[in-house]
């Protein structure tokens, strides 16, 4: 989990160091407007299934059927807003994992405003896995969303906006006025009768990391919630638009940079631990797009919004050639890498980043299948990072940053190589594992992700959602159905570990929590997409016609 778990309490921000009843802003007023009762329309990446069907998308071996594979019926989650009528038995896991997932919410004044990191009653430490940390509670929004149940998310959305608006300070430095905090603890006064709220931006983490993702997080969960209510009122409040802007403000500034992409700091996500991710990492410039992608559906067309939105199309357009120029590689690229001529200087030059070829790991030349291809984790000056990494691939499918084709290389590649990345439970976090005299170098040394562990190569259930979304998408849900049977062999079983350890993911993680809520919640995020994949139309965009570049295509991409 978040390295930042490591401690035992917050450090006080400086100026405002919680909520308490006098100086709860006027935010809450918007949790007394009436929700729209607005009809949403089912959708696969904004159409039905059955259309997809219809045009021939899928692929010849999926059908309809293969999407639900439980029978010539339809089948219903048994959720406490799901009937089981005219339907299969569902799986047993289910109903556990909706009552482990409920056990977690977290009350203001009352309220439901998230989900705690974990509820692990073994465990003789809380640290701080009993706080609401954003990216974790994205599975269980997406799962009470799915079931009907938007309240939860909608006071999340608005008690993390009002920590936005804290002043941050890191010792004598102030932190950015858009970045969102990466967790919040709630504390219950019983002798006064009151409840506090106390933020962390980063000032206790572990090496002092601001969470990049967090605001990418809020503006990608604000466009689900909107997609699944058809509430539009809540992303067109006043409050949520300069949230909005405050986010996009710290992105789209403009420095010494040379290149669309977000310079970020090693440990800025969910790898928050030394990890080498510095520079470029896929994760963040994933979310980076996917994340500009929903605000320019849901800011405004006023004075302010209009002056964002053309700097968001502008940055869309970059960040995306980029993206699918660079950071892509196939068995043609490797190999074209692999000739580079070196110390090229010219606007004609073919190797722009001054790659040595003598720096490509010996791995990825077994590694890589003839066909499939995917997005690396880094490109920088004379740094290629060639390591693979879930969720940046899987949100780069997600969002359309990967254009059709190269979807459906990713895919390739995790069919070809599933023992590696996915194993006996899916789904591997980053491949390979750093060992020996390269994990002492850019680890640290550090005694948590040692090889084939936690963020070093670990297997993180949390990530089976997005691999089905990713499947749904890309017309592939029996490889959906088969990673969540690996899953519920085991899941419920081992008590719902935070991770897994070993090539095969087939030990549970030496320091794992157990009864971790985004493990908890993506199996059931994972099983509700599969069973209405028109749910898949909450976290997926379609393809923008206008940012294909003019890439060569490869035989890895022939169909």
């Amino acid at each position: 989990m978040d390295g930042v778990r490591e401690r035992t309490g917050l450090r006080k921000v400086e100026s405002r160091a919680s909520i308490t009843e006098a100086d709860d802003l006027d935010l809450s007023r918007l949790l007394e407007r009436p929700r729209l009762k607005l009809e949403r329309k089912r959708s696969f990446d904004e159409r039905s299934l059955s259309d997809h069907a219809a045009a021939g998308s899928l692929r010849p071996v999926d059908s309809y059927e293969s999407v639900l594979s439980l029978g010539a019926m339809r089948s219903v989650l048994d959720t406490p807003t799901s009937s089981a009528h005219n339907s299969f038995e569902p799986h047993p896991m289910v109903a556990e994992a909706w009552d482990a997932l409920r056990r977690s919410i977290v009350l203001f004044r009352g309220h439901p405003v998230g989900t705690i990191a974990a509820y692990d009653h073994a465990s003789e430490e809380v640290l701080n896995y009993d706080q609401v940390f954003v990216r974790d509670f994205v599975p269980s929004a997406l799962a009470f969303l799915m079931n009907g149940e938007p309240d939860i998310v909608k006071n999340f959305l608005l008690k993390t906006l009002q920590l936005q608006g804290w002043e941050k300070k890191i010792d004598r430095f102030k932190l950015g006025e858009g970045v969102m905090p990466a967790s919040f603890k709630v504390s219950h006064d019983p002798i006064r009768k009151t409840d506090n709220l106390t933020a962390d931006f980063g000032e206790s983490a572990i090496g002092r990391v601001a969470p990049v993702d967090s605001g990418f997080w809020w503006i990608i969960l604000l466009r689900a919630y909107t997609k699944s209510t058809g509430d539009s009122a809540l992303a067109e409040s006043p409050e949520c638009q300069r949230g909005m802007r405050l986010i996009l403000a710290l992105c789209l500034s403009e420095g010494f940079d040379t290149f669309p992409t977000l310079l970020c700091a090693d440990g800025c996500s969910m790898i928050d631990r030394r990890m080498g991710i510095y520079g470029y990492p896929i994760e963040i410039q994933a979310l980076f797009f996917m994340a500009l992608r929903c605000a320019l559906s849901m800011l405004k067309q006023d004075a302010e919004g209009k002056e964002f939105i053309a700097r968001i199309v502008k940055r869309l357009h970059a960040l995306s050639y980029h993206i699918r120029s660079y950071f892509w590689i196939d068995f043609q690229q490797l190999n074209d890498i692999y000739r580079y001529k070196t110390e090229e200087y010219s606007h004609t030059a073919v190797n722009k980043f001054n790659v040595i070829p003598d720096s490509i790991p010996d791995w990825i030349f077994d590694f890589m299948p003839a066909r499939g291809g995917y997005f690396i984790g880094n490109v920088s000056p004379a740094r290629m990072d060639f390591r693979w990494f879930a969720l940046g691939n899987c949100v780069a499918i997600l969002s359309s940053l990967a254009t059709p084709e190269q979807s459906a290389a990713i895919m390739d590649l995790l069919e070809e190589r599933w023992d590696q990345l996915l194993g006996e439970m899916p789904l591997k976090i980053a491949y390979p594992a750093l060992e020996s005299h390269e994990w002492q170098i850019v680890t640290g040394c550090d005694p948590k992700n040692t090889r084939w562990s936690y963020h070093n190569g670990g297997t993180w259930p949390v990530l089976l959602w997005l691999f089905t979304a990713a499947c749904i998408k890309t017309g592939r849900p029996q490889i959906a159905r088969r990673a969540i049977d690996l899953a519920e062999n085991r899941l419920s079983k081992d008590g719902w570990p935070e991770y897994y350890d070993g090539k095969l993911g087939r030990y549970i993680g030496k320091q794992a929590r157990k009864f971790q809520t985004w493990s908890i919640a993506g199996y059931l995020v994972a099983k509700m997409m599969l069973e209405d994949p028109s749910h898949l139309g909450m976290i997926s965009l379609e393809e923008d016609k206008a940012m294909k570049p003019p890439i060569k295509r490869s035989a890895s991409w022939t169909i």
